[in-house]
């Protein structure tokens, strides 16, 4: 959750530690703070709150020296505070470590340091990993922090700097993401690529358990048992200035509206003339014919993708589709044999239980498809099958052009499967990619309309509670539309299947409630009209997003909204757009820091 940087070479650290932690703070925004050595001491700032606050007090107490760590938090073990902030050191102040992720036997560990004499001064777990180091010091670094890294429990990735090795930055990763920089006559570690992205494009992806020695002229990498590991380096082909707002007001108002070309980037190369290219997913007839169950597991909006991605498979494949949240998944005994077809789906391709459940699934023999937005990244490197959403960066922690993506890729995935049963015609495969493609035009026509979604907003910000309601795959992004009001507006958001509306949930609606219907499936569209009427008449303002065909109900409802004529299995992609949009201004409305709102982070790469 946390993001950590380093950088050793010829350069002041300082400036390159701060511009890499102002392009992680989306992993975490509770502190922030560095460590440089310099003139035989390591000197720390640290700071409660954004990185601002952390700047302003290096205006007056600057860091010198070429080699340091930062690090900016997301609490887990302690309250947010300056003691509590990253760096943490050694009592001596030989040693200095950032951290991201949890080290689960702290207690333990620092009990029995404390008895040998340790002094503690702070609530984290991380403290631990300083004082362990030191511990294990006896002149050689790497020694020192390998043998602590065997006693610590738990997922996380390390930066250690230590006064008596000045000439090194030792870097070390379990279960949570951890890059290295390379550069000439100096190299950097980070836990995500936009960190170093304005230094280097090569980099080294470092695998689990694998510990990197970086001097300013060379990075040697060790695996677990200490032999030395050759890496191949990846090159990062992102524009720079796609991790840049680019005179957008918030970076998930420009990733909103870079959704028609995400949507473009997506299709390029995948659909040919009588079929489609998944890049490295090599599913076969007679793979697939040797599946007798497909899971679909993910988190949070990546798992509403999946939803939408169940109903594409049941319906072109006629596969029966089980899908869960990761973090249930992995303590649910699935079943799970050789004969079970995993499909993860993750933004990021770090996120920590959506990794556990991919590692119980091959332990079992199954096969995994990944669905990912970050070459290279954990759950690529794991899967069997991969196939990228080409999204671009994404920086805002609320996502938006990574879900829309996603669903598109699990259309591809269900049309795929479909073929190889021969369920899916020559006819049917054109009619679903030219509605794909498509498809960029219906979202670019529900960005022309963000003026009059801004209207509504700015109209209802102040309510406490509002509610979606949908059926079918409108009920799906209904699901994810409510996600998106709760995680960066903080107003409390439910959304509810239509059809279960008399079942209870009916019972909320009062004079002025907000309700949104998204109602874009034509074999349910009268159904939802009739819970458009029972709603106003108990005073609902009602929203409606819908289909241009059914222009003439707008009279019915407050605020109507629609989408130029499209198949509808692909109209959740374009009707999730008015959604996002009104999340985003209900936010920017209400005064919400909509790039990092409160208590979330962009990465979940801890349990």
């Amino acid at each position: 959750m946390c993001g950590i940087v380093g950088y050793i070479g010829n350069e002041q650290a300082q400036d390159i530690l701060i511009n890499g932690l102002s392009k992680l703070e989306y992993r975490g925004y509770d502190s922030a703070g560095l460590a440089v050595y310099d003139n035989d001491e390591i000197n720390v700032r640290k700071k409660k709150g954004r990185i601002k606050n952390l700047v302003e007090v290096l205006d007056t107490q600057p860091l010198t020296g070429t080699l340091g760590i930062g690090h900016t938090r997301w609490a887990t073990h302690g309250e947010p505070s300056d003691l509590n902030a990253h760096p943490h050191t050694s009592s001596d102040g030989d040693i200095a470590v950032v951290h991201n992720g949890i080290i689960e036997n702290y207690l333990d560990l620092k009990e029995m340091l404390i008895k040998e004499g340790h002094r503690f001064i702070s609530d984290t777990d991380t403290e631990v990993i300083a004082h362990l180091i030191n511990k294990h010091y006896d002149g050689d670094l790497l020694k020192a922090v390998q043998a602590a890294s065997k006693e610590l429990g738990g997922s996380y990735s390390i930066g250690v700097i230590s006064k008596k090795e000045p000439d090194k930055l030792i870097a070390i990763r379990k279960n949570s993401p951890l890059i290295v920089g390379l550069g000439e006559n100096e190299n950097y570690i980070a836990s995500d690529i936009p960190a170093i992205l304005n230094h280097t494009r090569d980099i080294y992806l470092l695998d689990n358990d694998e510990t990197a020695v970086l001097e300013k002229d060379k990075v040697t990498v060790y695996d677990e048992n200490g032999k030395e590991v050759g890496k191949q380096v990846f090159h990062v082909n992102w524009d720079p200035g796609d991790a840049e707002k680019g005179g957008y007001d918030h970076f998930m108002q420009k990733e909103i509206f870079e959704q028609p070309r995400a949507i473009a980037d997506t299709l390029t190369g995948r659909i040919l003339d009588d079929s489609i290219r998944l890049d490295d997913v090599v599913i076969t007839k007679e793979d697939l014919e040797n599946i007798d169950r497909i899971h679909i597991v993910a988190c949070g909006t990546a798992y509403n993708a999946g939803l939408i991605g169940k109903s594409f498979i049941e319906k072109y494949a006629q596969v029966p589709i089980d899908i869960e949240t990761a973090s249930e998944y992995r303590y649910k005994d699935p079943i799970i044999t050789d004969k079970t077809l995993l499909i993860v789906l993750s933004q990021s391709g770090e996120t920590a239980d959506t990794l556990a459940a991919i590692d119980i699934a091959k332990k079992a023999g199954a096969r995994v498809l990944a669905i990912t937005n970050v070459v290279g990244s954990s759950i690529a490197r794991e899967a069997d099958d991969i196939l990228y959403t080409n999204a671009g960066p994404e920086i805002a922690v609320a996502s938006t052009k990574a879900y829309i993506t996603q669903v598109a890729c699990m259309m591809f995935i269900a049309l795929h499967l479909g073929r190889l049963k021969g369920l899916v015609s020559d006819e049917k495969l054109k009619e679903m990619t030219d509605a794909l493609i498509d498809c960029s035009k219906q979202v670019q026509n529900a960005l022309d309309q963000s003026e009059d979604i801004k209207n509504f907003a700015m109209d209802h910000f102040s309510k406490d509670d509002m509610f979606l309601i949908g059926r079918g795959l409108d009920y799906s992004t209904c699901i994810e539309g409510s996600l998106k009001i709760k995680e960066i507006s903080y107003v409390h958001s439910e959304s509810f299947s239509a059809g279960e509306l008399k079942h209870g949930p009916i019972a909320l609606i009062e004079d002025g409630t907000v309700v949104i219907v998204v109602a874009t499936q034509e074999k349910t569209f009268d159904k939802l009209l009739s819970n458009i009427k029972e709603v106003k008449a108990r005073g609902a303002h009602v929203m409606l997003i819908a289909q241009e065909k059914h222009k003439d109900i707008a009279s019915e409802v407050d605020q109507a909204f629609f989408i130029p004529n499209i198949n509808d299995d692909i109209a959740p992609i374009p009707a999730v757009v008015y959604l996002q949009l009104f999340a985003y201004f209900l936010a920017v409305a209400r005064g919400c820091d909509v790039d990092k709102p409160r208590n979330l982070a962009k990465s979940v790469t801890v349990e």
